[in-house]
């Protein structure tokens, strides 16, 4: 029988739990975010890690957009993580190498290591990578996956390691990553992740050059998220994409973001039924996995009013899941 992993990534709880906000379960009882998270099927969590992150956990990304980052410095992590273990639930740890959150239009170097050479830098994500884990086992904590690098279809740390700049060092540093992985945690599944799984514009390149130059990885992840994309939900799309990567590249897959607009119930439903059956049309795969991107949130409570969450606010600082996650307990 294929093991079903159920992700929330929750790298905003503990800053809002900070901030006094709590969390209600489906009767209207207060409750943990883990349970809450438990009680829609979610049997995983995906944390993020940044470098030296500000300590107030905010960034301004842009003039005029503030942005949270939630608590995750190394130590934070760690603390939060002992939670999701204690819960009985899977983990998996998102390396971003840089002080703030990196995607497709963010990559930045961060500040400590902006001087460095790039074989300094190579040597430096190897040894984050390392240390952070190893602050991890050291708790006996185990992620069952890691992923180094976050949505990096451009690159990374740029314009170090852009992809069209430094197509070869890019694949370096990955790969100091991965090595790092496997020397602390042998067993853990690394994962490479990428945005716009139904791009084939955005993705193909980088498959191209990473394998091309002999990068490593055990799975290809992705970010499916139709809203940014400007397109409807389509299982069967969706599927198409995930089968033709797995069989090009001998992978397999997993959906390492997802969301939908929070204030539409039905169909952030609809988006995460279409997921869940695309996956499981991966017969070759033991394991189909899949994480809602910070869920537990709602544009009400941030500061750049970020839509696509799952909860709502029913009273001051007092957060419940709207029917998004249901989908997790409804096809286990």
């Amino acid at each position: 029988m294929k093991r079903m992993i159920y992700g929330v990534d929750l790298g905003w709880a503990t800053q809002l739990e900070s901030m006094g906000y709590r969390w209600l379960d489906e009767s209207g009882n207060e409750t943990d975010v883990l349970t809450a998270s438990q009680e829609l099927g979610a049997n995983a969590v995906r944390l993020r890690v940044f470098v030296n992150p500000p300590k107030d956990a905010f960034w301004m990304k842009r003039e005029n957009e503030k942005v949270m980052l939630g608590f995750c410095d190394a130590q934070s992590v760690l603390e939060m993580s002992k939670r999701i273990k204690e819960h009985g639930m899977k983990l998996m740890i998102d390396f971003h190498y840089s002080d703030h959150f990196a995607d497709p239009l963010f990559q930045d170097i961060p500040e400590e290591w902006k001087n460095d050479t790039d074989d300094q830098l190579e040597q430096r994500v190897y040894e984050h990578t390392r240390e952070v884990l190893q602050l991890l086992t050291d708790h006996d904590i185990y992620p069952e996956w890691v992923q180094v690098g976050n949505e990096i279809n451009n690159g990374m740390m740029w314009p170090k390691a852009h992809l069209k700049a430094a197509p070869k060092q890019l694949v370096r540093f990955l790969n100091a990553g991965y090595d790092a992985v496997k020397e602390v945690c042998p067993d853990c599944q690394v994962v490479t992740h990428l945005a716009a799984v139904c791009s084939e514009e955005l993705c193909e390149p980088f498959w191209e050059n990473f394998f091309g130059n002999h990068g490593k990885t055990d799975i290809m992840g992705f970010s499916y998220y139709p809203h940014w994309e400007n397109y409807e939900s389509d299982k069967d799309k969706l599927a198409g994409y995930l089968k033709r990567y797995a069989e090009e590249y001998h992978k397999p897959v997993l959906i390492a973001e997802i969301g939908g607009l929070d204030y539409d119930d039905e169909g952030s439903y609809k988006t995460m039924v279409d997921c869940i059956e695309a996956m499981k049309e991966m017969s070759d795969q033991e394991e189909l996995a899949i994480f809602y991107w910070e869920p537990e949130a709602t544009a009400e409570i941030l500061p750049d009013k970020y839509p696509l969450s799952a909860a709502k606010l029913v009273s001051e600082k007092t957060l419940q899941y709207n029917k998004a996650l249901k989908a997790y307990r409804d096809h286990q």
